[in-house]
């Protein structure tokens, strides 16, 4: 692969990457909120929040060097009314109300949008973050972010397993393959198994100009979803972003129409190189509930999505956006309390994944 064409892989992967972020926060984020932000790392995403204009921001990551240049990108930034603190902790590891007393908590939105997978080693480092994220969130606030799919990537896998069998003539071959490749990316498991663990399933992923390449964990979303309710946390959407992207062309497609390098056609639709990198990934979303208030729990519309989804309501995959409330009058404005969100279970055990990838039952 030339040099240029592998500086285009990267430029994609990141530009693809920041806009599904920036997409989350505007989603999610309202005005003079309270935002804690779990592996800021080097607070790339500063800029987002200061555009959000939200009220206080924490930001945690296990890093010194993180954290002491995402403090000197905070106070660079554009808006001085803005309060925000920042910690060196590992939130898989350590008690985070307690150290965060008094300083902000509890969060209207607490946000993991690079690393959840690392929580995924043991059951114990995913189990204590997600008791965290509860424990620092409001009644009624949002849990949100992005990781690697496993659905997508473990079916890849499975599809390189088959495929070895198939040359094999049949018979069960003792080398499993451990590879994934792209024309953007490749992944490699350390462990060759077929076996998806619930947890501590590692993989290396190298993007094509990268020079080294990103450990990670595969999230097992049940365990996820499981451990979430355990802490307190009622499960929303998991939800691939290509599709995701295309749940939200209407609002956001604007801002990848002009990218360098370009990413998507004249009308907004994904390029095959795109869709090929988005859909590596997925968003995560949790609501802690809120006892005084009625269900159901659900994504919030802003004031400026809410019409453009009415009119693009009739377009296929509105999974994204549940159906929103009617409301009766004569109960004074209250929405009824009959909408149960369920997971669409056609996704997959293992997550949501393209629809010609997904595992229709359990593994």
């Amino acid at each position: 692969m030339s040099s240029s064409s592998s500086s285009t892989t990267t430029a994609t992967h990141q530009r693809l990457y920041d806009f599904a972020k920036t997409a989350l926060i505007k989603i999610f984020t309202s005005p003079y909120a309270t935002v804690c932000d779990l592996y800021c790392g080097t607070g790339v995403d500063i800029d987002k929040y200061d555009e959000a204009q939200i009220g206080h921001y924490i930001g945690i990551d296990v890093s010194t060097s993180g954290i002491v240049e995402a403090r000197e990108k905070w106070d660079e930034s554009q808006r001085k009314s803005c309060t925000s603190y920042f910690c060196e902790v590992d939130p898989c590891m350590e008690n985070l109300e307690s150290l965060l007393e008094d300083k902000g908590v509890p969060a209207d939105i607490v946000c993991c949008l690079q690393h959840l997978q690392l929580c995924f080693g043991t059951e114990e480092r995913a189990r204590s973050f997600l008791n965290n994220v509860s424990a620092m969130l409001r009644p009624g606030g949002y849990f949100f972010g992005i990781t690697p799919d496993s659905s997508t990537i473990w079916a890849k896998y499975q599809k390189n397993v088959e495929a070895s069998h198939n040359r094999a003539g049949g018979m069960k071959s003792n080398l499993v393959p451990n590879c994934i490749r792209s024309e953007s990316y490749m992944i490699t498991f350390e462990v060759e198994e077929e076996k998806f663990p619930l947890f501590g399933k590692k993989y290396q992923l190298k993007f094509a100009n990268d020079v080294a390449s990103e450990s990670h964990c595969l999230v097992h979303f049940p365990s996820l979803i499981r451990l979430a309710r355990e802490a307190g946390l009622e499960f929303v959407e998991i939800q691939n972003l290509t599709e995701f992207y295309d749940d939200n062309r209407a609002q956001f497609s604007g801002m990848l129409l002009n990218a360098n390098p370009v990413v998507v056609d004249p009308r907004g639709k994904l390029l095959p190189r795109s869709l090929d990198v988005l859909g590596l990934y997925t968003t995560f979303v949790f609501q802690k509930p809120d006892p005084d208030t009625i269900p159901p729990i659900m994504t919030p519309l802003s004031e400026e999505s809410s019409q453009i989804y009415e009119e693009a309501s009739d377009l296929e995959g509105s999974s994204w956006r549940h159906q929103m409330p009617v409301v009766d009058e004569e109960r004074n404005g209250h929405p009824e309390p009959e909408i149960v969100i369920i997971p669409d279970l056609s996704k997959g055990i293992l997550g949501p994944g393209p629809a010609d990838l997904r595992f229709p039952e359990p593994l």
